[in-house]
């Protein structure tokens, strides 16, 4: 079960910002004994892993958060984030030795299945908003959030190795969090145009 909450917990964060989980798994595995990667999984702790990774990230960190250039980036990452989800959730299903849990080392697609779900979910979530919240502030508002994702992206991949009971409450956190900032400019653009429909 822990090795389960771990793969949700860095899926979601996937969800986020696919590299930030990845390059925090391939470190850990190769600089301490945090992690053991599973033999047909150790490729995330190579140097060249790394290195893609972390040029990916850097990418990944300025082009987010450029107004527009967001929302086609978020495109694009509909097809990278939810694949890491579900490699997030394979590497450490496969590391079931952390929780001694046959099943879950008996059936690796569960891991698969439910990383690519859930990060897929938070990416959806995120494509969701984040139109609302450029429009709302008229672009001044995607290197704020984007900041704020990436925080919260480390923050869920800390939690979902080092503390992982904590991964389902910090889930619902995230998920009253965005509903609340989607919530929030709804009304705030409803207040700007009383002519526009309720559920615009």
């Amino acid at each position: 079960m822990i090795a389960a909450l771990t793969g949700m917990g860095l899926s979601a964060a996937a969800g986020l910002n696919a590299y930030i989980p990845f390059l925090l798994v391939g470190l850990l595995a190769r600089f301490t004994d945090v992690i053991t990667l599973p033999a047909s999984y150790t490729w995330i702790e190579s140097w060249w892993a790394l290195g893609i990774g972390a040029v990916l990230l850097l990418a990944e960190m300025v082009l987010d958060k450029i107004p527009a250039v967001d929302s086609v980036n978020d495109a694009v990452q509909t097809f990278i984030r939810p694949s890491m989800g579900g490699l997030m959730g394979a590497a450490t299903a496969s590391a079931g030795a952390l929780d001694s849990s046959p099943w879950m080392a008996q059936h690796q697609w569960v891991g698969i299945g439910l990383g690519v779900i859930v990060s897929g979910l938070v990416h959806s979530g995120k494509m969701a908003a984040r139109p609302v919240i450029n429009a709302g502030t008229l672009g001044a508002g995607a290197p704020l959030v984007s900041t704020a994702e990436d925080g919260t992206s480390i923050g869920l991949s800390l939690i979902a190795v080092f503390v992982p009971v904590l991964v389902i409450a910090a889930l619902v956190v995230l998920a009253g969090v965005l509903a609340w900032v989607v919530v929030q400019f709804r009304r705030w653009r409803r207040r700007r145009d009383p002519s526009r429909p309720v559920l615009a």
